[in-house]
């Protein structure tokens, strides 16, 4: 047995063979944890030994072979459904639904299919337990609840399955690594292995990665280069709405989402998220403006909400939920300065309802108009949307796929939407719906506050 004893960064994977306070690779300060690797050096010179060089014009150039799921909103973001052949590793705060997701899409996946199910977290009752609470039963579904890494891939071998899952990545453990389950070599030799039984036998494998308090994987970064597919469920505990991401996928787009809500039964799709994120909205309360962004080819529409009171404090206090705090006090900065709002001496807070994360520019403009309207205490209208880029100057900037976005508002019965003045030209508004085309925040708050 040789024993190799190295120095691995837990953020993004590299290895040393001396330890230092800063990593060369990503610069993580007080990131290298000491790893013992015992591995004997036969079975690695047979894995080494086992595969031939072929030539690229030997190789097979078959598409890949995708199937459904069952669930239209995983299939959307996975690009179409699952690949054959490929491995998807699943990560997301404790309790958010990961394990959920994936016991119902046993349910619903082809009837044909074989499943194992791969528990380390969970005993073979209490999964039984809550597969009867989804209503999932039936169906060529094999429970297997072990952690002990030879055993799951030997009983995979033995099944020949369609489709693996396994909750969660943390718990399996490879009687050749000399850690406990769940350390930084345990997980990457783990994942190491089921990549390379699934890549040879050609199934599909799920993986449930826990995030650590960062918000990314648990375990070293080089664990999600490993596999095919990162997706990621965002949410809080506390609402129902669910979000799945694509944070990396080697067969379609990251940029579309899934938007689910938790139910008693399990979860639930939302084949039109936008009247469910507007659903409650009150009609003639200020400091709020409803917006459309664009989630991969989906536009969805968002509510920001705004208040700004008198600051019992030298300084106002800032604080934003779903949009980026630093673009937050940007806005507030712009306002004060180009829109003539004394907001340096109140608090202002801002919210995006539903949990959802507001990345784009587009929102800007919105949550201009939100700001104002709770500063002057005046409301906006049940019937107003907007969508446009705020610059540092107060202008108003276009945007992509603006028909897209009005086709959108006008659907959801929006009356008037604000938009920047240079591009009304281009585009077509659709019936019922009034343009108000602005330059600049403070034309953009006269025509809408007056």
């Amino acid at each position: 047995m040789k024993q190799k004893t190295v120095f691995c960064c837990t953020e993004c994977g590299n290895e040393t063979l001396k330890w230092s306070g800063r990593c060369p690779v990503c610069g993580a300060w007080d990131s290298f944890k000491e790893v013992k690797l015992e591995k004997s050096g036969g079975k690695t010179a047979a894995v080494r030994s086992a595969k031939v060089p072929k030539l690229i014009s030997e190789l097979d150039n078959e598409e890949e072979l995708r199937f459904s799921t069952g669930i239209g909103e995983l299939d959307r973001v996975l690009g179409g459904g699952a690949v054959k052949g490929s491995i998807v590793l699943v990560g997301g705060a404790p309790g958010i639904g990961k394990s959920t997701l994936l016991l119902q899409l046993c349910g619903l996946v082809d009837e044909g299919q074989k499943i194992l199910y791969v528990s380390g977290e969970e005993s073979e009752r209490q999964i039984k337990m809550r597969a009867q609470r989804l209503g999932v039963d039936g169906g060529k579904i094999y429970v297997l609840a072990e952690t002990g890494l030879n055993e799951v891939l030997s009983a995979a071998e033995r099944l020949e399955p369609d489709l693996v899952i396994i909750d969660s990545i943390q718990t399996m453990f490879d009687a050749d690594v000399s850690s406990a389950p769940g350390s930084i070599s345990q997980v990457r030799e783990c994942t190491m292995a089921i990549m390379r039984q699934t890549k040879d036998r050609g199934y599909t494998t799920f993986v449930v990665g826990h995030i650590n308090k960062e918000g990314s994987i648990a375990g070293p970064k080089v664990l999600e280069h490993m596999v095919d597919c990162v997706l990621y469920f965002e949410g809080e505990r506390s609402t129902s709405f669910r979000i799945l991401r694509a944070g990396k996928n080697r067969f379609g787009s990251t940029n579309e989402i899934g938007v689910f809500e938790m139910a008693d039964n399990g979860l639930k799709e939302l084949q039109n998220p936008s009247e469910i994120l507007l659903s409650g909205r009150p009609d003639a309360a200020p400091g709020t403006c409803v917006t459309c962004v664009i989630e991969g080819s989906r536009p969805i529409l968002a509510e920001i909400q705004a208040l700004v009171a008198p600051s019992a404090y030298n300084s106002g206090r800032r604080s934003s939920n779903g949009i980026d705090y630093n673009r937050a006090t940007l806005l507030l900065a712009v306002l004060e300065k180009r829109g003539g709002m004394a907001l340096s001496g109140c608090d202002a807070y801002i919210n995006v309802i539903g949990g959802l994360e507001l990345d784009e520019p587009s929102a800007d403009l919105a949550t201009v108009l939100a700001i104002a309207s709770s500063f002057r205490d005046k409301p906006l209208g049940a019937d107003l949307a907007a969508v446009g880029e705020v610059g540092l100057s107060g202008e108003v900037r276009s945007i992509n796929s603006l028909n897209m976005r009005l086709t959108e508002i006008s659907r959801l019965g929006f009356k008037r939407c604000v938009i920047p003045a240079h591009i009304k030209d281009d585009i077509k508004a659709p019936q019922g719906l009034e343009l108000i085309a602005v330059k600049d925040i403070r034309e953009a708050i006269r025509q809408t506050l007056g």
